[in-house]
């Protein structure tokens, strides 16, 4: 895995740099961590990037959006020093920082947060025929809780816990999100855990195409797991987005925050956010995730220290003190 990460990481530099219209001594080249290619963090990723070449080329900024497998992958490549950016949850950003979960005992105290991005819904969705109506009835099921490195994978393993489900229980499958999607359409398994903003594209296709049930995630356990957690908050997975998910299914959401490492230029972070922040508008319009994103709300949802970078954006537009 870690050499993996790191030859795709390297070809992705290489890429781009083959292709560069300025000296390389010149130009910027950024690498964004996003999700899974059917998810809203490579969307993230992608637009970022898109915004940051077509405002900031005549700088030299060439910035590249790459699917990655989530948010402790993302984190962790920004430690290694092989993403400059990336697209983690919430919850990982506050696990990262403060040494817990995945970090416990080897906190990464140069975390720094850029800004947030869209709620996040924590879904347990799964076959219509499967018979699958609540939590609990997943035991002996064949589930997929998502890729190790995912922030879905924490998310289902904090439900089954709660829920009293252990993975003996279960017929766990460790797919990516788009492996699983296709796996739920070919009754390959019964339902599947993800963490995601709405309206999800790939939700939407698998709706079109295979009758889904989304399962409310909202015992007294979830509750108190929210109510202890400020990075979590209660919710509803809107009725009527999917099809034949009619009316608002309750759980829980995170947020989705865009990190950097404390050793990224001061100079290059303050760009990126000027760029999102000063085009807000184009960026909202390129997903429906992020339609109602508001500068006030991307401060928010944020465990690590902001970067300076971005401090000295904030302070510039009277947005932080």
């Amino acid at each position: 895995m870690k050499r993996t990460m790191k030859f795709i990481l390297a070809s992705v530099v290489a890429i781009s740099l083959a292709g560069a219209a300025v000296p390389a001594s010149a130009a910027k080249f950024l690498v964004v961590g996003g999700g899974s290619t059917t998810g809203v963090y490579y969307q993230v990723a992608l637009n970022v990037c898109k915004l940051v070449n077509k405002t900031l080329k005549s700088k030299g900024y060439n910035c590249i959006g790459r699917p990655a497998l989530g948010s402790v992958f993302n984190i962790n490549a920004i430690k290694r020093g092989l993403l400059n950016f990336g697209v983690a949850q919430s919850d990982r950003n506050f696990q990262a920082y403060n040494g817990t979960a995945d970090w416990k005992g080897k906190a990464f105290k140069g975390l720094r947060s850029v800004f947030s991005v869209h709620p996040e819904t924590v879904m347990l969705v799964a076959r219509a025929d499967s018979g699958i109506m609540k939590v609990s009835d997943i035991k002996g099921r064949r589930v997929n809780i998502g890729n190790p490195g995912s922030g879905q994978r924490g998310n289902a393993t904090d439900i089954l816990k709660i829920y009293g489900i252990g993975m003996k229980d279960i017929k766990a499958e460790g797919l990516q999100q788009g492996g699983a999607s296709r796996a739920l359409v070919d009754k390959k398994i019964d339902a599947f855990f993800y963490t995601v903003g709405n309206p999800w594209g790939g939700g939407l296709e698998i709706s079109n195409s295979t009758a889904i049930r989304m399962i409310p995630i909202n015992a007294k356990g979830i509750m108190d797991l929210v109510s202890g957690k400020p990075y979590y908050v209660m919710t509803n997975i809107p009725g009527g987005i999917y099809k034949g998910v009619d009316k608002d299914v309750p759980t829980y959401a995170v947020k989705a925050t865009f990190v950097t490492g404390a050793n990224q230029p001061n100079d290059v972070v303050y760009n990126v956010v000027k760029t999102i922040f000063d085009n807000l508008d184009q960026f909202r319009a390129t997903h429906a995730a992020f339609k109602y994103l508001t500068k006030k709300d991307m401060l928010g949802g944020l465990s690590a220290p902001f970067h300076p970078g971005a401090t000295r954006y904030y302070k510039e537009k009277g947005l932080m003190k």
